[in-house]
């Protein structure tokens, strides 16, 4: 199968995936507690002819079928509505707190990058010395602490207790905003890190243990010759692989890191909208975050062959 008919046929699976769940995530208005009606109208006693009249001019009237149709036809023009909540299209609301959250998942993927890998072949170079089994045992640690729990002791010590960092919200200008997001950044990621790292280490291990590799060190080649070019490379396959899934699943996690250290991102603003039963803003958030995910997967998909040439050629990565 040449590239291009590859390529195709991963953008054509991408499309079908992104209409099946538009699919899903507008049926769970129908399917999830509360009415929306009752948010648009809280604190007041509308008569039947008020409350139809509200139902018409929000759809809500219309059959099932007609409804998904019309907001399908609207979010693939970029339109997601208006928010019942903060009065402004949805578009607005999302593109206000995007960047906070941007930037937090941007630091943990970096964190996470260069952390868990190198943590990983840190300890495969040093299999059973001291050092990897201090690998291991954080490792095993830092897999066990939810984002919350990292959360709550960071700000205690790191925050409270020395003051080196700001315990809540997002921070002005670009350095400051760094320093609001680091102690997030280390909250979110940590659990991720520590996945990393064992993929990492349990990749490379492999690839050491592998004949051509023995037979490289054996004939007198460089060990940083044979590690470039034998290891690493055929290491990063599975590792770039489970590292995409991780961070393409990081939106989700933001939710948790955010309310608890008080930033305006997507994941505190889907908290708030689910609670107030703001159906527009989560339907459109829920809808970006599958979508993150399938683009980043696809991405991997397609870049996987570019990694391993093995895969490319048919021959399977292993």
């Amino acid at each position: 199968m040449s590239l291009a008919v590859a390529v195709l046929r991963r953008l054509a699976g991408m499309a079908v995936t992104l209409l099946v769940t538009s699919f899903l995530v507008f049926s769970s208005l129908y399917l999830a507690p509360g009415d929306p009606v009752s948010f648009l109208v809280r604190g007041r006693s509308p008569s039947p002819a008020e409350l139809a009249a509200i139902r018409r001019q929000f759809g809500f009237d219309q059959p099932f079928p007609v409804r998904y149709w019309h907001w399908l036809d609207a979010v693939l023009h970029g339109d997601f509505g208006r928010s019942y909540l903060f009065h402004e299209s949805v578009g607005a609301v999302i593109s206000s707190r995007l960047p906070a959250s941007l930037l937090l998942v941007g630091v943990s993927t970096v964190l996470i990058a260069v952390v868990g890998i190198g943590a990983g072949a840190l300890g495969a170079l040093r299999r059973g010395t001291r050092t990897d089994k201090t690998v291991l045992l954080l490792m095993t640690v830092g897999a066990a602490v939810p984002s919350f729990a990292a959360a709550i002791v960071l700000r205690s010590v790191f925050g409270v207790r020395l003051g080196w960092f700001p315990t809540i919200g997002n921070g002005t200008g670009f350095v400051d905003q760094l320093h609001h997001v680091a102690m997030p950044a280390v909250a979110l990621s940590v659990t991720f890190m520590a996945l990393v790292t064992r993929v990492s280490r349990t990749a490379m291990l492999d690839e050491l243990g592998r004949e051509h590799v023995e037979v490289a060190l054996s004939r007198g080649t460089g060990r940083w010759s044979v590690l470039r070019r034998h290891v690493f490379r055929n290491a990063l396959g599975p590792i770039v692989t489970v590292s995409g899934l991780l961070v393409s699943g990081m939106l989700v996690s933001t939710a948790i890191v955010e309310t608890a250290f008080g930033m305006s991102g997507i994941g505190s603003l889907l908290v708030q909208c689910v609670d107030e039963l703001d159906f527009q803003v989560v339907q459109a958030l829920v809808l970006l975050v599958v979508a993150v995910f399938v683009v980043v997967n696809t991405l991997v998909d397609l870049l996987y062959p570019l990694i391993d040439p093995r895969v490319a050629a048919g021959g399977g990565a292993r």
